[in-house]
C-alpha cells in the first residue's frame, strides 16, 4: 500500500491527467540529439576519453562542432594573467589526446586552454561565448571520508549557469565499491 502525505489547507493539488489542458509538449528525439555545437570540459581524467567518444559519435550526423576546454584554475594568490596555462605540459597533453580521440573518431575537436580563479565559471563563460547547445563534463566516481558520493563543486555551479544543455557523464562504479 502507497500512501501520500496530505494536503496542506491553502495549497492548491495539481490538476489530474485528464483536467490538464492544453496541447501535449514535444519532447525531443533521445536516440537522435541535436546540436550545433558542444562544449567539452576536460579535466584530464579516464572519463575525458568517454565524453569525446560519446559527443563525436553523437555530432557526427549534424555535423556538429566541438570545442574541448581545459581549465587550469589560479590560486587567488597569483594574479590572474600569470602565464600559467602556456608553460603547462599537462595542460597540453590533456588537449592533444582529445583531439586524437576525436580524429580517431573522424571529427575535429577545437582545443581552447583557459585559466581562471573557477573552473565552473570559465566553462559557462566559455558555452555563453560560443553559444553552445551542450556543455558535456565528465565525473568521476569518487567518495567522500565517510562513504557520501562526491560530486565537486564545478558541476552544481555548471548546472546551476549554463545558458544551455548539460550533460553529466559519471564514470561506472568502480568493481571494489560493487
Amino acid at each position: 500500500m502507497v500512501s501520500w502525505p496530505a494536503r496542506r489547507p491553502g495549497i492548491p493539488r495539481a490538476p489530474s491527467r485528464s483536467e490538464n489542458r492544453g496541447s501535449p509538449t514535444a519532447v525531443a528525439d533521445p536516440t537522435n540529439p541535436q546540436f550545433r555545437r558542444a562544449i567539452l570540459a576536460l579535466a584530464g581524467g579516464p572519463g575525458d576519453e568517454r565524453i569525446v567518444r560519446l559527443v563525436s559519435e553523437l555530432a557526427r550526423p549534424a555535423h556538429a562542432e566541438l570545442v574541448g576546454v581545459h581549465v587550469v584554475e589560479i590560486e587567488w594568490s597569483l594574479p590572474l594573467d600569470a602565464d600559467i596555462a602556456a608553460r603547462s605540459e599537462e595542460a597540453q597533453q590533456i588537449l592533444d589526446q582529445a583531439e586524437l580521440t576525436a580524429e580517431t573518431l573522424k571529427m575535429r575537436l577545437e582545443p581552447v586552454l583557459l585559466q581562471a580563479r573557477e573552473v565552473g565559471a570559465a566553462l559557462v563563460d566559455e558555452a555563453t561565448e560560443r553559444e553552445a547547445d551542450i556543455l558535456v563534463l565528465a565525473l568521476a566516481y569518487k567518495k567522500r571520508f565517510g562513504g557520501d558520493f562526491a560530486i565537486g563543486r564545478t558541476i552544481p555551479y555548471v548546472l546551476k549557469h549554463a545558458p544551455c544543455a548539460v550533460w553529466v557523464v559519471r564514470e561506472p562504479m568502480p568493481e571494489e565499491l560493487q
